[in-house]
């Protein structure tokens, strides 16, 4: 198993997928300032970790249905409406078949058969499918009491007090330094120290994965303290009996 940290407690994860893994801050619950990060090569070491992590909240969908209707699946319908123009950054995810494709045009086939009106996979979303693959041949309904998808945009809009954020992470796929300072800005103001926000980041763990991990980590908080609402409200199961909603 792998280790987290020599101090004991209760222990929260935010996670976002990167490209050297699981980019992870790790903090104990009520203290943003134990926080740390770490990356996992794999979703299965980051649940096993010890100390054992009470709360992780993964920007990562879980939950795939079998069909798909307009606009994706509950979860992405349901949030974008909350995120103005932010709510590019909330993807359409397919079906579970589409998204054990390993081959893009046959990802697309198969994703235009499973849902309705017929829709193509993104190439953004094709580029995820390992990580989704990953957390779906792992999860089950037991591990929902511990693991929980989350979306970053949607946590700055909670942080954010119900606005979505005013500028973007990327422009043009390029990391976009304002939208990123006015994201650190607000986790200093939700109790990060700027040392551990500006801190050097490991070789393949972008900013942007850095800072969406905090603010997942927040809304792990927010599960752990009974505060965080599933979108949509009355979400539905997949076949597998997990739950497909966003928590925030």
């Amino acid at each position: 198993m792998s280790g987290v940290a020599g101090e004991s407690g209760i222990w929260l994860a935010g996670v976002d997928g990167c490209k050297s893994g699981w980019a992870a801050v790790l903090m104990k619950s009520g203290d943003p300032q134990s926080a740390k990060l770490q990356v996992f090569d794999k979703f299965d070491d980051l649940v096993n970790a010890v100390p054992r992590l009470s709360t992780i909240a993964v920007d990562m969908p879980i939950g795939l249905p079998d069909m798909v209707g307009a606009g994706g699946r509950g979860p992405e319908q349901s949030v974008r409406k909350h995120l103005g123009m932010r709510q590019s950054s909330v993807f359409s995810v397919p079906s579970r078949m589409a998204v054990y494709c390993t081959d893009y045009p046959q990802a697309c086939k198969v994703a235009q058969e499973t849902s309705d009106p017929p829709r193509k996979v993104s190439k953004q979303a094709f580029y995820l499918f390992p990580k989704i693959r990953e957390i779906d041949e792992l999860m089950s309904p037991a591990l929902e009491q511990r693991v929980y998808e989350v979306h970053p945009e949607l946590a700055f809009w909670r942080l954010n007090g119900g606005c979505e954020m005013s500028l973007p992470k990327k422009v043009k796929s390029r990391a976009n330094l304002e939208g990123l300072d006015q994201r650190r800005d607000l986790l200093l103001a939700h109790g990060f120290s700027r040392v551990f926000l500006d801190q050097k980041r490991p070789t393949g763990v972008g900013r942007d994965d850095f800072l969406d991990a905090a603010a997942n980590s927040l809304i792990a908080q927010r599960l752990r303290d009974g505060l965080a609402e599933p979108f949509p409200a009355e979400f539905k199961r997949d076949s597998k009996g997990l739950r497909i909603a966003i928590w925030v």
